[in-house]
């Protein structure tokens, strides 16, 4: 039976059906489950006992001083990386692009396990070079301050990112006449680029404070054990204490979540309204200023920055995980390899986080892959409104926080299933259905860009010589199109394999993944047990992004985030 097609751009008419579908399953129905619960409960008066309650003000008042004053130290420190690795002539520009990246791509729950080993009275390392403070000492990460400045070390890639895409698009010819009309360094900066440079740093700054909003991992390990409750940490403890109203009031905090995240991106949008930005000439590629006499200060300060966010959190990291016990100073004599035992052969628990983790990746890494080729595939051939229309839907499940998704997945499949009757919730099931959603945007982007850069007459010719979509999409597109393929499939697993929000509060006994094994542990006790796991989880991550790096040259651009 011969494949309907519609003659105008040669796609099956299946198609359509196919991309809407996916976008109703993965986006429409979780976000819009959430939405007539949230309505329900304000309508019945549910959200009375809610709003009364002080812990929640206090709680939106923590998230909001948490990511702002996150957001400040995410603009500071990314803001200083782009403007020195893009605008001047600082040496290692690749290598030290990829290390600041880093601490973006470790799960939040490793960053503050590895800075509380780093600071504190009981740090091992500390304690193993004789600077540890007084026993008694209150550990300084267990604050508000602790929070916010590990949501900034987590979001100031995201910072630099926005702001290095926004000075590569810069003007060349506008920079050089400046600097042939007698401009100084210092006046070009101040008069051309910081200007122009403002979208960017207002979109880095937006994307940390929505990303701290939603965080859960940093604020659920310094947080929780200082009384200090944030919307995400809220909605994990009002869920461990099931009750009657559970539903409605974690469907109302998941609004709180979501509004804050839409308000951060709507006052980025005014404060880049009415100005213009439009730039003429020559672009891509950085305005490099020579730095002369001050080149060695500028490399030193940005290896000492990451030293002290990236390096020293590592080695405090392992130093806790070869200690036999959280505190107990690393000496030859104390030197053990237990944790790494225990982690790996003798407990049950994160042997089954392992495999449940890696299964998940696999699964929506691949199972994304066969979704987004045709998704991308569609998307590239659309008109302009219906695939920005097509971006979006995937976009919004990953935009806004995962404890939100988390939240929606729960009330979408906290019955059985209609027709069937059967349940996955509290099954690994509703973990692979959230993951799939959360992370469609994050396989679509590549493919979908990589689709866009290939040359349509190609596929015209193989139709023309009659050969069908099943055949030209075997022969010709997917091929071409494979590098991206392989990225989309390593950023998803790189990304589900970390993953904590999300699982956090759809795990139950026998689903656990590495996130939430090393959440449980630190919550147990078992410091030295989570760093190690978190150690191994570290390998795991710059593995796969050194198997990226390799990639890249193979690559569209812009899917490796640290590459120009």
């Amino acid at each position: 039976m011969p494949l309907l097609r519609n003659t105008s751009n040669s796609q099956p008419r299946w198609l359509f059906a196919f991309v809407l579908i996916m976008l109703f399953l993965l986006s429409v129905l979780p976000l819009g489950r959430l939405a007539v619960t949230g309505i329900l409960s304000l309508v019945k008066g549910g959200g009375d006992g809610l709003l009364a309650d002080p812990a929640l003000w206090q709680a939106l008042w923590n998230t909001l001083t948490t990511s702002f004053l996150g957001m400040l130290v995410a603009v500071l420190l990314g803001g200083g990386f782009a403007l020195l690795l893009t605008l001047f002539d600082i040496r290692a520009r690749t290598l030290l692009g990829f290390l600041f990246m880093l601490p973006m791509m470790i799960p939040p729950q490793v960053t503050a396990l590895s800075w509380l080993g780093l600071t504190g009275p009981s740090s091992t390392l500390l304690k193993a070079i004789g600077m540890a403070p007084p026993i008694g000492t209150p550990q300084p990460l267990y604050s508000i301050g602790g929070i916010a400045l590990l949501l900034g070390v987590q979001n100031a890639p995201l910072v630099y990112l926005a702001l290095r895409a926004g000075l590569l698009a810069l003007p060349r010819d506008g920079v050089e006449a400046a600097r042939l009309s007698g401009a100084s360094a210092l006046q070009v900066l101040a008069h051309i680029i910081l200007p122009l440079a403002l979208p960017g740093f207002a979109a880095g700054a937006a994307m940390a404070f929505v990303s701290g909003v939603g965080n859960f991992g940093i604020p659920a390990i310094l947080g929780i054990p200082a009384s200090i409750y944030t919307l995400p940490t809220l909605i994990y403890a009002k869920f461990a204490s099931f009750g009657p109203s559970t539903f409605g009031d974690i469907s109302l905090l998941s609004g709180f979540i979501a509004l804050l995240s839409v308000a951060g991106l709507l006052v980025e949008e005014r404060v880049l309204k009415g100005r213009d930005y439009r730039i003429i000439g020559l672009s891509g590629r950085s305005a490099v200023f020579e730095l002369r006499t001050w080149r060695l200060v500028s490399e030193a300060l940005l290896w000492l920055v990451l030293i002290v966010i990236l390096v020293l959190p590592f080695a405090a990291l392992v130093a806790s995980s070869l200690s036999p016990a959280y505190g107990v100073p690393l000496t030859l004599t104390t030197f053990t390899l237990h944790a790494y035992e225990e982690v790996l052969l003798r407990q049950s628990v994160t042997r089954t986080a392992f495999r449940n983790s890696i299964v998940l990746s696999l699964a929506t890494a691949f199972g994304l892959l066969l979704v987004t080729v045709l998704m991308g595939y569609f998307v590239a051939r659309a008109s302009r409104r219906v695939a920005a229309l097509v971006s979006a839907l995937a976009d919004i499940p990953y935009a806004l926080p995962g404890i939100v998704l988390a939240v929606a997945c729960i009330l979408l499949f906290a019955a059985p299933l209609p027709l069937v009757g059967v349940s996955i919730y509290g099954t690994i099931w509703i973990l692979l259905f959230a993951y799939l959603s959360s992370f469609l945007a994050v396989s679509l982007r590549p493919i979908a860009s990589a689709f866009r850069q290939l040359d349509p007459s190609l596929e015209e010719a193989a139709r023309l010589s009659g050969a069908g979509f099943y055949q030209r999409m075997r022969d010709i597109l997917v091929p071409l199109v494979a590098p991206a393929a392989g990225a989309a499939v390593i950023l998803v697993f790189l990304i589900a394999c970390n993953e904590l929000t999300v699982s956090a509060l759809l795990w139950s006994a026998g689903t656990q993944t590495l996130g939430v094994a090393i959440y449980n542990l630190d919550d147990s006790g078992s410091f030295n047990l989570a760093s190690a796991l978190s150690v191994l989880v570290v390998v795991l991550v710059v593995a796969m992004m050194l198997l990226l790096e390799l990639l890249a040259k193979h690559l569209p651009k812009g899917v490796v985030p640290w590459r120009s």
